[in-house]
C-alpha cells in the first residue's frame, strides 16, 4: 500500500474543492460561515391524522436523484479527484498508511476479478471476519463492484466466544466461499470450528492455510469485470449485517445498492455540509454495524471524503488511540456513541490545545446508537462554542440496521435528550398504536426488502400496508406544533407492568435515572416485571465515584469504592429526589445496586458500539436481581422509600 511518510493532516494537499455530478445537482450550496453556524436546513414535515388513529408524516421535500450503485460514486471521484486520500489506516500503530481514490479503484477492479474467478456469488459469498481496515474496504467495495454478497462479521463472535455457537449458526446459513482475517493467527480457533474453504489473511498463520490477500490484488481487471459491474443494480444485494434482535438469535438484514444510495441521498439533503466540502472523518465505529458500515463509510464515499480509520474504541483501555488520532486529524464532522462523548468530553476540558485542535474544522457533532446524557451534550455545546465562537450543529436521529439506517434527523445548535426529529426526504413514517404506545413504523427506497434466509421473520417485521416496524415507541416532542417533530420514547419490548398491572415505561425512566446520576455512572438496566416495585442495576463510573471518596481513594479496590458510604449515600439521595419528583411508583427506582463488573460484550450485555443489551444484562445476572427484591436485601442493596 506503500507508507505515509508525509501526510499533511490539515489537508492542503488534498484537493477539497467544490466538484458536482448529476447526482450532486440538487444539493443546495451553502457559505461556509452559514454552514459553521447552522448547516442544516429547518425542519419541516407533513402530518395527516387519519380515521383508523394512525398518523403519517412525511418531509414535503422529494428526495433527490441517486445512482444505481455506490460505486458508481468510487468511479466518479476516482476520476474527478484521482490523487485525493480515501483512505487511511495505521496498521500497529505505526505511520498513517494512504490511499488515493484511483488507487484504491485499480485494487479493487483486480479483487472483483479474483472473486470471480472463484464463481463466488450469493450463494457462496465472501464473509469477512476481521475489523476495519484499508485491505476491509478494498475487498467489500471489489466484491459489491463484481455484484458478489459480502457479509461483515462482528469480531467477537470469532475472538471472545468460546464454542462459537453463533459463527456456526451464520455458516450453516450462508454457506461461503472465501473468508478474510486479516491477521490469521487471533481467528485460527474460530477458522477452524466452522471449517473456512478459503482463507486470505494478510499476516498469514501456521494454524490454518490461506491465501495471501496480495494475490488477490495482483490479479489484473479484465472486461469481465466491466461486465459484471454493469450487471450491479439498485435491487442487487450489496451485503448482509447481522443484528441480534431481543432473543438474541442473529437476524441478517439485507442490504440492497438501492438501500446504501437513497440513504445517502438522504443523508446529504438533510446535511448539505457534507456536499459542500469533502468530509474529513477520523472514526472507529465498526463496519459491521450500520452506523460504521454504511453511514460513515458510505458518507465519505458518496462526497468524495476522507476516512482515517481509528483503531481505538470507547473504552478506558482503548481510548488512549482514539485521543491521539483526534490530536492529528482535525475533522468537519464527528460520530460517535454516547460512551465515547462520555470520554471526550473530560478530554477536551482538560486540554485546551486538543480542544482547540478538535473544533478548528468541525462543522457538525452526530450521536446515535443510544440515548446520550444532557449534560454531556450541554458541556460539547459550550466546549464547541467557547473555543471557536460559533454554535456548532448538534445532530442526533433515529433509525435501524434495516432502514440503512438513517430515517429521522434533528440538528440544530441545541440538544434535546430523546428528540429524534422528523422523518429525512424520501422516508414515509407512520406511528400505530400497540398497547398505550405508539410504534413507529417505515416505509422508502432505504428499507430492507427482509432477512436472510428467513420468511417467517420478513413477514413478521411489516405490517399490511407495507411499513417496517421499528419496535420504537414514539411521540410528538410538541404535540401543539408538529414541526418541531417527534420524540423517542423507549423500545416496546423493554416495558413492562408491574404486580399492579401499572406499565413501565423503561426508554424515559432510564433516560431520567441517567440523566439524574449523570457522571456517576455509565449505564442502568430496569427491572422489575410482575413484581411490586421497580430495581434498577447500576454500572457505576468508577473513577468519578473514585473522586467522591477523598484523597486516598486512588489506592482503593473498585469494589471498596462501591461499598463507601459516600458513594452509597450519593446514589441513594439522588434516588430519593427523583422518587419524589415522580409521579408514582412506576416512574422511580425502589432499590438498586452498584454493579463491580461491566456489562460483557462475551455476555452479549453490549455491543462493540457501547450499547446495553438491557434483557441480556437481566437474564445473566438474575440472582443479583431477586437479591433486591428479597424481603431483608444484601447490604450491597441501596433501599429508597417511595412515598
Amino acid at each position: 500500500m506503500g507508507s505515509a511518510t508525509s501526510i499533511a493532516f490539515n489537508h492542503d494537499d488534498l484537493t477539497h474543492r467544490r466538484r458536482r455530478s448529476a447526482c450532486d445537482a440538487g444539493s443546495p450550496v451553502m457559505p461556509r460561515t452559514t454552514i459553521v453556524r447552522r448547516g442544516i436546513p429547518p425542519a419541516d414535515t407533513i402530518v395527516e391524522r387519519r380515521d383508523d388513529g394512525c398518523i403519517l408524516a412525511r418531509s414535503p421535500h422529494p428526495l433527490g436523484a441517486y445512482p444505481s450503485k455506490i460505486t458508481e460514486r468510487l468511479e466518479y471521484w476516482a476520476r474527478v479527484a484521482p490523487d485525493r486520500m480515501f483512505l487511511a489506516d495505521r496498521p500497529r500503530g505505526l505511520e498513517w498508511r494512504p490511499l488515493s481514490y484511483r488507487e484504491a479503484l485499480s485494487r479493487i477492479r483486480n479483487i472483483a476479478q479474483s472473486l470471480l474467478n472463484r464463481r463466488l456469488s450469493n450463494d457462496r459469498p465472501v464473509v469477512i471476519l476481521s475489523g476495519n481496515s484499508i485491505e476491509h474496504a478494498l475487498l467489500a467495495l471489489g466484491a459489491m463492484y463484481a455484484g458478489i454478497l459480502y457479509v461483515p462479521v462482528a469480531p467477537s463472535y470469532s475472538l471472545v466466544a468460546r464454542d462459537f455457537t453463533t459463527l456456526r449458526a451464520l455458516w450453516d446459513s450462508l454457506h461461503p466461499g472465501l473468508v478474510f482475517a486479516a491477521e490469521g493467527q487471533p481467528f485460527a480457533r474460530a477458522l477452524k470450528a466452522v471449517l473456512a474453504p478459503e482463507v486470505v489473511t494478510c499476516g498469514g498463520t501456521e494454524s490454518v492455510s490461506s491465501t495471501p490477500f496480495d494475490e488477490l490484488l495482483e490479479t489484473p481487471a479484465t472486461a469481465a469485470v466491466d461486465d459484471a459491474h454493469a450487471r450491479v443494480g439498485g435491487s442487487t444485494i450489496a451485503k448482509l449485517l447481522y443484528t441480534s434482535g431481543s432473543t438474541g438469535r442473529p437476524k441478517g438484514v439485507i442490504n440492497t445498492q438501492q438501500m446504501l444510495c437513497a440513504n445517502q441521498e438522504m443523508l446529504r439533503t438533510v446535511l448539505p455540509l457534507l456536499a459542500d466540502e469533502p468530509p474529513v472523518l477520523c472514526d472507529w465505529l465498526p463496519w459491521n454495524h450500520t452506523f460504521g458500515g454504511n453511514h460513515n463509510f458510505g458518507l465519505v464515499l458518496f462526497n468524495g471524503g476522507t476516512l482515517y480509520i481509528d483503531a481505538g474504541k470507547p473504552t478506558p483501555a482503548a481510548f488512549d488511540i482514539t485521543v491521539g488520532n483526534l490530536r492529528e486529524i482535525a475533522t468537519t464532522a464527528y460520530f460517535n456513541v454516547p460512551r465515547g462523548y462520555d470520554l471526550l468530553v473530560p478530554r477536551l476540558r482538560a486540554d485546551v490545545d486538543f480542544c482547540r485542535h478538535f473544533f478548528s474544522r468541525l462543522k457538525m457533532v452526530f450521536c446515535a446508537a443510544a440515548s446520550l446524557r444532557q449534560q454531556i451534550a450541554d458541556d460539547l455545546i459550550d466546549l464547541a462554542t467557547d473555543t471557536s465562537g460559533v454554535r456548532i450543529p448538534f445532530v442526533t436521529g433515529l433509525g435501524a440496521t434495516e432502514s440503512a439506517p438513517f430515517a429521522l434527523c434533528a440538528g440544530d445548535a441545541d440538544f434535546t435528550g430523546g428528540r429524534i426529529g422528523v422523518p429525512a426526504p424520501g422516508v414515509e413514517l407512520k406511528l400505530t398504536r400497540v398497547g398505550g404506545q405508539m410504534e413507529g413504523r417505515l416505509r422508502g427506497p432505504n428499507i430492507t426488502p427482509g432477512y436472510w434466509a428467513d420468511e417467517a421473520l420478513t413477514r413478521a417485521a411489516f405490517d399490511e400496508e407495507g411499513y417496517y416496524r421499528l419496535g420504537d415507541a414514539l411521540g410528538f416532542f410538541d404535540p401543539d406544533d408538529p414541526q418541531k417533530g417527534f420524540t423517542f420514547q423507549g423500545r416496546i419490548a423493554e416495558d413492562f407492568k408491574l404486580s399492579t398491572g401499572t406499565w413501565v415505561r423503561v426508554g424515559p425512566l432510564r433516560a431520567r435515572l441517567l440523566a439524574q446520576l449523570g457522571d456517576l455512572v455509565h449505564d442502568v438496566a430496569i427491572a422489575g416485571p410482575d413484581r411490586d416495585y421497580v430495581t434498577a442495576l447500576i454500572f457505576p463510573n468508577i473513577e468519578a465515584c473514585r473522586s467522591i471518596c477523598g484523597a486516598m481513594a486512588g489506592e482503593r479496590a473498585a469494589a471498596d469504592i462501591l461499598a463507601d458510604q459516600s458513594v452509597r449515600s450519593r446514589v441513594r439521595s439522588i434516588l430519593e429526589s427523583l422518587a419524589r419528583e415522580s409521579a408514582g411508583i412506576s416512574t422511580s427506582v425502589a432499590r438498586a445496586r452498584l454493579m463491580e463488573q461491566p456489562p460483557s460484550i462475551d455476555a452479549q450485555e453490549t455491543t462493540e458500539k457501547g450499547s446495553i443489551n438491557q434483557k441480556a444484562v437481566l437474564t445473566n445476572r438474575v440472582s443479583l436481581v431477586d437479591e433486591m427484591y428479597a424481603e431483608h436485601p444484601g447490604a450491597a442493596v441501596i433501599e429508597v422509600t417511595i412515598q
